[in-house]
């Protein structure tokens, strides 16, 4: 926890902050955290050094920062998508929505917890628990779906949502990687297909 954190903001200060993470978030998001700098972040934010600095001792502050940021963001869509799939149909209905955002991009820039997390675990100790513990939250609403559809029936008792849920984000993160070398959401698409295929198997007849 930075020195910064604890101190007691303004409305003023807080909007302040929040537009500096806003525009760090989409630096980091866009150009990756290494290429991006304070001074990137700063001319984006429209804030002045001793603004952001009042707000963040350093980029790792900032970068933690953010990493809270886009992780309750993405979070939040993949519960608002989830909690009410009661079908195999409705899991396929989550998978077209995730694909259709990655081709709006033509498949560029991928996950953003993904990108941060290729950038960032093996240095950064801090962050990479951060993103372990969002995937662990990502991958328990996957299991949680998975478990609902086992208990109403759609899937048979054979089927083992731990693993489903695991081998489904896996094959997200993995088509996210893909489409963003293909720039095409295409590899993203048909990685998830196979998952949900391979999900279908334990489908009561």
């Amino acid at each position: 926890m930075s020195a910064t954190s604890d101190v007691r903001r303004t409305p003023r200060g807080l909007e302040t902050r929040s537009r500096i993470v806003d525009s760090a978030a989409k630096l980091f998001y866009v150009r990756g955290v290494n290429a991006t700098t304070l001074d990137d972040v700063r001319l984006a934010s429209g804030t002045s050094k001793s603004q952001l600095y009042n707000h963040f001792e350093d980029k790792r502050a900032l970068i933690h920062a953010v990493i809270d940021v886009q992780s309750k963001f993405v979070l939040a869509r993949e519960e608002q998508h989830l909690r009410g799939v009661k079908t195999l149909a409705g899991l396929r209905r989550w998978r077209d929505a995730l694909v259709h955002a990655n081709s709006l991009q033509d498949g560029s820039y991928g996950c953003a917890l993904g990108a941060m997390s290729i950038e960032l675990s093996d240095n950064d100790e801090q962050s990479r628990q951060a993103l372990n513990a969002s995937f662990d939250a990502w991958q328990r609403m996957l299991v949680e779906t998975l478990t609902r559809l086992r208990v109403l029936g759609v899937l048979s008792e054979d089927a083992d949502p731990q693993r489903l849920g695991t081998g489904l984000l896996a094959a997200l993160q993995g088509g996210y990687v893909l489409a963003q070398n293909a720039q095409s959401s295409e590899p993203m698409a048909v990685a998830l297909d196979m998952a949900l295929d391979h999900i279908a198997f334990f489908a009561r007849n």
